[in-house]
Order: C-alpha cells, then sequence, then structure tokens
C-alpha cells in the first residue's frame, strides 16, 4: 500500500472514530436530559402531594351539604340520625375515627347511610368509640381525642365534623388530631358554644367515650371496626361497604314500610 494510501485510510478511520464519538456524546445528551426530565417530573409530584398533604391536615372543614335526617343526641352520647317517627329497622355503626377501614366505610357507603335516613326508611345511631386503647401512640392518642372532640360538638353539627375528622384522618403511626385542629375544624362548621375549645382540650368527653368504648367491647362484643348492626344483627363486610347491598338489607328488615 503506497504511502498516500496509507494516509487516506488513517483519516478515514479518524474520521470514522471522531464520528462514533460525536453519535456516542448525543446519546449521552438526550440521556441527560432524560434523566433530568424524569427527575423534574418526580419533583413536581412530590410537591404536589405534600402540598395536598399539607392541606388535608391544616386545611378548612366544611359544612355538610345535601338532605338530612335530624340529628339528636342520646344520654350515652350516640348520635340518632332519623325522620320524626322513624324507630325501625334500626342501623348501629361503630366506628373510631383513627381507623382506615371507616374511612373508606364513609367513603363507600356514607352517603347512602344518610340518603335511606333522609327518606324515612331507617333510624340510624352513630356509635363512636376508642378501639385503639391498648395500642401505642400516637394512634391510640389520636383515637381517643377525636372520640372526645366528637361528643363536644353539638348535634347538628355532628355529620360535618364526622366527615372532617375522616377527610384529616391521620396516616396511621403519624401525628395528627391535634387539639388545636380539632378546635378549628369545629369552628370551620360553625359550632358556636363557648365552651367547645375547653371541651376539646379538657378533654371533658373522656369518662363518656371509656362508657362508650366499654358499651361496644363488652357489652356489644365489637372487636373491629366499622362494625354495623341491622336491628341488632351484624352485618357482613359485603354488605356493609357497598351501597347496594346495604339497601338490600334495610328493604328486607322493612325498611320505608308502613308503622315504622
Amino acid at each position: 500500500m503506497s504511502k498516500a494510501a496509507r494516509e487516506r485510510s488513517a483519516r478515514e478511520r479518524l474520521a470514522a472514530e471522531r464520528r462514533r464519538q460525536a453519535a456516542r456524546a448525543k446519546q449521552r445528551r438526550l440521556l441527560s436530559i432524560v434523566i433530568g426530565s424524569v427527575v423534574a417530573v418526580a419533583v413536581i409530584v412530590v410537591a404536589t402531594v405534600l402540598v395536598i398533604d399539607h392541606k388535608n391536615k391544616n386545611g378548612r372543614a366544611e359544612v355538610h351539604k345535601g338532605a338530612l335526617a335530624p340529628l339528636s343526641r342520646q344520654a350515652d352520647g350516640s348520635i340518632v340520625m332519623a325522620k320524626a317517627g322513624v324507630t325501625k329497622p334500626e342501623l348501629e355503626i361503630f366506628e373510631d375515627f383513627q381507623c382506615p377501614n371507616c374511612k373508606e366505610f364513609e367513603k363507600n357507603t356514607g352517603s347512602t347511610v344518610e340518603q335511606l335516613a333522609a327518606e324515612g326508611k331507617v333510624k340510624v345511631v352513630y356509635r363512636p368509640f376508642h378501639l385503639f386503647g391498648n395500642s401505642p401512640d400516637p394512634v391510640k392518642t389520636n383515637s381517643l381525642r377525636s372520640a372526645e372532640a366528637a361528643l363536644c360538638v353539638p348535634a347538628d353539627k355532628w355529620i360535618s365534623y364526622h366527615d372532617a375528622l375522616f377527610r384529616f384522618q391521620p396516616a396511621e403511626g403519624s401525628k395528627g388530631f391535634s387539639p388545636k385542629d380539632l378546635v378549628k375544624w369545629g369552628k370551620d362548621i360553625g359550632v358556636s358554644d363557648a365552651n367547645f375549645e375547653k371541651c376539646v382540650k379538657d378533654e371533658q368527653k373522656k369518662s363518656q367515650v371509656d362508657a362508650m368504648t366499654n358499651y361496644a367491647l363488652q357489652t356489644r362484643g365489637v372487636d373491629s371496626t366499622p362494625t354495623v348492626f341491622l336491628d341488632g344483627r351484624k352485618l357482613d363486610t359485603n354488605v356493609v361497604f357497598t351501597p347496594d347491598g346495604l339497601k338490600a338489607a334495610v328493604t328486607a328488615a322493612g325498611g320505608g314500610a308502613a308503622g315504622k
């Protein structure tokens, strides 16, 4: 091979190597752009989640919208939601505001319960209690504080406050339900009782919560939440968590029939 041919071949190899290096550099730049974009999106998503979480923990409670049957509080602290004269069938709901399954029940079936009561088809009795008494903090404290605060709220504000407690329910193991927030949410929904804040902060309803808890665990044999009874009969989970299942159970028990 002549000297000129060798030099041309060397130049061609060098040019080919430079093209390969340029292609690799372009690939690295593209990869950096892609990774940067993914990281930017992840940061935005995390920031959005944190903002939403912050709003959920520190947001404003809202007044319930929609028709409701009249609400009243019984001597034991339980809340009755029923139209005048409706005493049967009776739907009893045992729940703990720190319980994730109770939050899911309210999400799935809560509006159905309200609708059935508003239509005069059932008498609803809400029985909040302190299920997590033997759990470690902060679950134990969250469970107790929320139940106490719920009993400090006037009966006519119960559903709005009840909704707020589930909306702002802290994740298990995380701090939440501070006295300050519990008072704020009550004021958000229009609780104007001058004693409300003191009732919450001084835990004035603790003895009543203890009595309601004893009734749930010892007298009624409740061992999980939510537990729902219809005329004293415990309903299966597939009924409790499905609107159609609950409606069918109430209808079968005579819901809406004359002579309630």
